[in-house]
């Protein structure tokens, strides 16, 4: 069992190398932890899968790998490919995240192409074509890898606690994630609920749910400095991850800005330094529980990136 944690420097980090603070004292009546993902090197939870996806390609006898990233998974990329001797090409958005130079330092190829990230995934597969190199996004060939990678937050949860958390609370996104979480937990036989979270009126999942889903007009979404990892118009995955977010009796919130800089600032005690969007998932349950008044169980929140 973990015990609760005020800094980060004394919390257990679990056997994937990312740790579980306890910081039950955010609301009332419920037991929250904190799974900070964004301690990963790259700073990415994404790390786990851009891992899968390099060893899948290795082995398969491809040199490089290409994808399309708004940061997170670039990032995550770009350190999986260095260390296994990889080349990889990343393609993100002009003017997004930091323009691609932490990719860039890592030992990618960046290339900037006008638009979102829709755009961004559709030069990406043009590029793998070309350069004989595999599709490494999240949807692409090696899309099993991604879920096996993205499912490792599971296990070790499992690994941490005696019983199944009430709730998860991670960032919604394409959907990868959610998809992923949600088989692990099946697998385990886990009741656990999934809550799904992201930027309010800049994802489709969140604009869709509880209805069918539909993509957003490419020219509806607005960008942030604080929103921009998490903005797009069509999530990739995004029916697959509304029906297993729906399977857990689960629910998608959207947060705004100023709910995101809220959640970011409620960690700083904690010893968690995510950036804004990297604490999505803790902006929707702090906003639910506004609205609820209080919370009961376990309750574990993703953070993201930072």
């Amino acid at each position: 069992m973990f015990t609760r944690t005020p800094t980060y420097a004394g919390a257990p980090t679990d056997a994937y190398g990312t740790p579980l603070i306890d910081a039950t004292g955010l609301v009332p009546g419920a037991r929250i932890l904190i799974k900070d993902e964004s301690r990963y090197a790259s700073g990415s939870h994404k790390e786990p899968a851009a891992r899968a996806v390099v060893a899948r390609a290795a082995a398969d006898g491809y040199r490089r790998v290409v994808i399309a990233t708004c940061g997170n998974y670039g990032r995550a990329m770009a350190m999986a490919c260095h260390a296994a001797g990889m080349a990889c090409t990343v393609v993100l958005p002009e003017g997004w995240s930091d323009g691609g130079a932490w990719m860039r330092d890592a030992g990618a190829h960046v290339v900037a192409v006008r638009g979102g990230y829709e755009e961004a995934v559709d030069a990406s597969r043009r590029l793998a074509e070309e350069e004989d190199a595999v599709d490494g996004n999240v949807d692409g060939p090696y899309m099993d890898a991604v879920f096996e990678g993205h499912g490792v937050v599971v296990a070790a949860l499992r690994e941490a606690l005696d019983a199944p958390l009430a709730a998860l609370w991670i960032p919604v996104g394409n959907g990868t994630t959610t998809i992923a979480v949600h088989r692990r937990m099946r697998a385990l036989g886990w009741p656990s609920v999934i809550n799904g979270v992201c930027s309010a009126g800049n994802n489709p999942v969140v604009t869709s749910w509880p209805g069918e889903y539909r993509t957003l007009p490419p020219d509806a979404v607005t960008t942030s400095d604080h929103n921009q990892p998490l903005v797009n118009w069509h999530a990739l995955q995004g029916p697959e991850a509304m029906a297993a977010i729906a399977d857990t009796g689960g629910e998608v919130f959207g947060v705004g800005d100023e709910e995101l800089i809220e959640a970011r600032a409620a960690l700083v005690p904690y010893g968690a330094n995510p950036t804004a969007a990297g604490a999505v998932a803790l902006a929707g349950l702090l906003a639910h529980a506004r609205v609820t008044g209080s919370l009961s169980g376990t309750h574990v929140v993703l953070l993201s990136g930072r």
